[in-house]
């Protein structure tokens, strides 16, 4: 089920919708429906910092291993990813029908969907057979029909797609952050550090962040105490007070796509647009596959596609 303008590509992680799927185009939205609160926001302040990675386990394919350095005016970023609740409320002011409403159905990690009907399932990607494709999934539903997200306010929205993130943080007076603005972010400002809270992954010998222990796909022993999604306040925060940085649930940036990340202001033709980066890994990587809830490390998948470990976090600029 790979976007067909992004079948060049490969990510590890993230699962893409089939564009053959039917949508409409029906959408409704408000932009700068209200004036951020900074409450909920840390101030970053400007800085230097040189993103990518030199550690052995960089990924030279996704570009992570271009050494690139930049330099950052003052923003905001949120101190915590976007919940159910937070995204409740901006579906009840504007009305706006997220992606996975419109085209039907999402992508449901398979052991999150045992109780979905065989005939729900429309679809099991041949590469990363452990998503399914669940009609009725969506943010609301989060495991398809009946599931529901009452019990789940403070976790992080999932089922969104970079087109539901941006509508999103342009009505809350915001915009998603770049990847330098993340990565930056994330590190605390401390330079050359694999996580936001230091170099080991069980530093202090306690779990930083929610990502899957045992034998994946199958058997997730859930040490760190969450199979899915964790609150957005769980674990300690970085030094710039941000949670969650790493794991829990992988998270739109503004940026397009490219694997190197020297290129990515220059000549528009040698990008696909509509491939987005995330960041920041989720619950369901692991060394044995995809070890990249480091800071440095990226992927992506298309503006449309939604699955149930993608959320996001919102920046803005302080004037």
């Amino acid at each position: 089920m790979m976007s067909k303008s992004s079948s060049h590509l490969k990510s590890c992680c993230a699962v893409s919708r089939n564009l053959v799927a039917p949508k409409t185009e029906t959408r409704v939205g408000a932009e700068h429906s209200t004036v951020f609160d900074p409450a909920r926001m840390a101030v970053i302040p400007a800085g230097e910092y040189l993103l990518g990675s030199s550690f052995a386990e960089s990924s030279e394919e996704d570009g992570e291993t271009v050494r690139r350095q930049v330099k950052l005016d003052s923003f905001y970023i949120d101190r915590f990813a976007v919940t159910n609740e937070q995204f409740a409320s901006f579906i009840a002011e504007t009305g706006y029908i997220t992606d996975a409403e419109q085209y039907g159905w999402s992508f449901v990690f398979h052991l999150f969907a045992d109780s979905v009907p065989r005939e729900e399932i429309i679809g099991v990607p041949e590469s990363t057979p452990w998503w399914f494709g669940v009609q009725g999934a969506q943010w609301r539903h989060p495991e398809g029909g009946n599931s529901t997200i009452t019990d789940r306010l403070n976790h992080p929205v999932v089922h969104v797609s970079w087109n539901d993130a941006n509508a999103y943080a342009k009505w809350a007076g915001k915009r998603l952050p770049t990847e330098a603005e993340w990565e930056y972010a994330a590190s605390g400002g401390i330079p050359d550090i694999r996580y936001p809270w230091g170099n080991e992954l069980h530093q202090g010998e306690k779990h930083h962040c929610n990502i899957w222990q045992g034998e994946f796909p199958e058997i997730n022993s859930a040490e760190d105490g969450f199979r899915g999604t964790a609150p957005v306040d769980n674990y300690e925060p970085n030094e710039f007070g941000l949670y969650n940085m790493a794991g829990n649930v992988w998270e739109w940036s503004a940026d397009t796509f490219v694997a190197n990340r020297n290129v990515q202001d220059q000549d528009p033709s040698l990008t696909d647009h509509s491939v987005k980066l995330i960041k920041g890994g989720s619950y369901l990587c692991h060394s044995s596959y995809c070890s990249r809830y480091r800071i440095s490390a990226r992927t992506f998948n298309t503006a449309d596609s939604s699955t149930g470990h993608m959320g996001f976090r919102c920046a803005a600029d302080p004037s």
